[in-house]
């Protein structure tokens, strides 16, 4: 069963053009072609990243956050053994009536055990510590690979002339610099993906895993079929603005807001300059239009920009997101990842309501205004 499985999905009418045989794409005359084989050593090098990325947030990246003030905070608790077996064994969010039960049960009142709740959620959360390390991590691959995407595809014809692309498809060699950037690429995607139950956790997580398995089948596909060339474009139009977004949120936990808000326009522009013109009217061109001028449409055809085009959509989606945390920022003066869980802000602007509030109560007692002007006597209503 596996075998007929294996020979019908290796059809060469469900890769190749036609006319084209598997046959015509092995190594001749010192020419190297892709080989669905080489994918296998993308996964040894995403658990080989893992193992750099520990050891850069450790040596690379804490150093760094300390050095821009970051710490490990410890939320503390008080000790409560009836609100933690709640919290373990029934729900982490009860309901007021679950709250007004255990309010009675640990003589406590209604507020107090809705605080006790939120900051015993707050105390799971990541660390400003450990999302400043992913967002290192990330930053500094996105650089590298951004670098270094430039370096290889800055001499290439088809980077200025997209027909270059299809010109001699598919039977095209593959070079060094192309098998390298894709499995770095790939090994990423794949080392994100191996993470993703232990990095941060945003509102988008579920999205986050689509874009990862939908990058990862994308450039698997692009490789068995040999669409090298357009491949390493769509990747470098991904990665030239990621480097800026990672590091507007490294400056965000470090708390300088105006470099932050700065990187963050910066990344704004750049993402839809590549992600909403530049990869509609330039990749989608390429990848659907130019090839009609070559080839016969076939199913790989087909089925490699139908992915680019579920793509296209998560950029609508990421947009969406973006232009509601440019809304904030012009606004509200204050960019912050909507995508993010914001209890423990709607914690830190409770605390200071109530002592707000208390401050006021203190005024009124002593005859004074909220701005702690005088108020003449029988006027505290008005």
């Amino acid at each position: 069963m596996f075998w007929m499985f294996k020979e019908w999905f290796w059809l060469e009418r469900f890769w190749l053009p036609p006319m084209i045989k598997w046959s015509d794409l092995e190594d001749h005359d010192g020419l190297v072609f892709v080989k669905p084989s080489h994918l296998y050593m993308t996964i040894p090098y995403a658990f080989l990243l893992l193992i750099i990325r520990r050891v850069f947030e450790n040596f690379i990246a804490s150093p760094l956050a300390k050095s821009f003030g970051i710490k490990e905070t410890v939320r503390k608790v008080t000790p409560n053994t009836a609100l933690e077996n709640f919290f373990k064994h029934s729900t982490r969010r009860p309901l007021q009536t679950d709250i007004y039960g255990l309010a009675k049960k640990c003589n406590l009142t209604e507020r107090q055990v809705e605080r006790w709740f939120r900051n015993r959620r707050n105390q799971e959360r990541p660390s400003r510590l450990k999302k400043f390390q992913e967002a290192c991590w990330r930053f500094a691959f996105y650089l590298i690979i951004t670098v270094a995407g430039i370096a290889f595809l800055y001499d290439k014809p088809w980077l200025y002339d997209l027909g270059e692309v299809w010109n001699g498809y598919p039977k095209q060699p593959l070079l060094p610099s192309q098998y390298w950037y894709y499995i770095l690429e790939m090994s990423f995607y794949w080392s994100l993906l191996f993470r993703l139950g232990f990095d941060v956790k945003r509102k988008d997580f579920l999205a986050h895993i689509i874009h990862h398995l939908a990058a990862i089948s994308l450039m698997s596909f692009s490789w068995c079929a040999n669409y090298i060339r357009s491949g390493t474009l769509v990747m470098i139009v991904h990665d030239v603005a990621d480097i800026w977004l990672e590091s507007a949120k490294m400056f965000s936990y470090a708390g300088w807001t105006q470099t932050c808000n700065t990187l963050f326009f910066i990344f704004s522009a750049i993402f839809f300059i590549s992600r909403l013109i530049v990869f509609p009217f330039w990749i989608l061109y390429c990848t659907l239009i130019i090839p009609m001028y070559y080839l016969e449409p076939f199913f790989s055809y087909i089925f490699l920009n139908l992915q680019l085009i579920i793509l296209q959509v998560l950029h609508l989606y990421w947009g969406y997101y973006i232009l509601k945390m440019l809304n904030r920022c012009i606004f509200m003066k204050n960019i912050q990842d909507v995508r993010s869980d914001d209890e423990e802000e709607e914690e830190e602007e409770e605390e200071e309501e109530e002592v707000t509030k208390g401050k006021e109560m203190d005024c009124l007692k002593n005859g004074l205004g909220a701005e702690r002007h005088l108020i003449p006597n029988g006027q505290h209503g008005r």
